[in-house]
């Protein structure tokens, strides 16, 4: 998730850990409906995602089927995250954690084992909070722990549509996590149910906002 900002000096830090390790705890006890898969060896056209994810344009079939709210009850923007204001929003981030491979709470970053790539299985749904209080889907997204994939065999990172996911780290020597408590990673985000200026696989878009969100935990505007 490119952009579930932690910024050091707040009081993330302090509560995220046992959130976090709440929500993950839930998660994994929780039944869920969708099998794990790998990588496919067709990749799933644009349209063929759209199709693919067009149930969980309601919510309730999301949380359903086992996706899980950021426990942190973040919607990230580009100005939360560091960047220019004029790049956007992203959103909330609904997550399933036996796609991403988590197995246990983050000690003291999550980290997962799946390599799991099929974006008509999305292992991250993203809503934009809309004035009425309901979510709007927005987009979807795939993310895979760089040393899960590197064991898996793969050199390079994954792609696509011949286009190379984000890679995410850490810089220590920054006020921002801009890997978001999460061990290094790959992701990438596909804006399928929102016209996307910056492009399909932008992390950010302009056409998404936060105003909505009601938390005291939101950054940016």
């Amino acid at each position: 998730m490119s952009a579930n900002l932690r910024s050091r000096g707040t009081v993330l830090p302090r509560f995220g850990g046992a959130l976090l390790a709440a929500a993950f705890t839930v998660a994994l006890l929780a039944p869920t409906h969708i099998p794990v898969a790998l990588a496919q060896s067709a990749e799933p056209s644009l349209e063929d995602v759209r199709r693919a994810t067009e149930r969980f344009r309601d919510v309730n079939v999301a949380l359903a089927e086992g996706y899980v709210r950021d426990p942190m009850n973040m919607c990230d923007t580009a100005e939360g995250m560091g960047r220019p204001a004029a790049l956007g929003g992203m959103g909330i981030h609904f997550f399933r954690p036996d796609l991403l491979g988590i197995t246990a709470p983050p000690n003291p970053r999550v980290t997962g084992t799946g390599t799991h790539t099929d974006f008509s299985k999305p292992a991250i749904l993203i809503y934009e909070p809309q004035a009425d209080g309901s979510l709007a889907l927005v987009a979807v997204e795939n993310l895979v722990f760089q040393k899960a994939w590197r064991e898996a065999g793969h050199s390079a990172p994954p792609s696509f549509h011949g286009v190379a996911w984000d890679a995410m780290a850490d810089d220590p020597a920054t006020p921002i996590d801009e890997a978001h408590m999460f061990e290094p990673h790959y992701d990438r985000h596909v804006w399928i149910w929102r016209e996307n200026p910056n492009g399909v696989f932008a992390q950010f878009n302009p056409n998404v906002t936060c105003k909505h969100h009601h938390s005291a935990m939101h950054m940016g505007k």
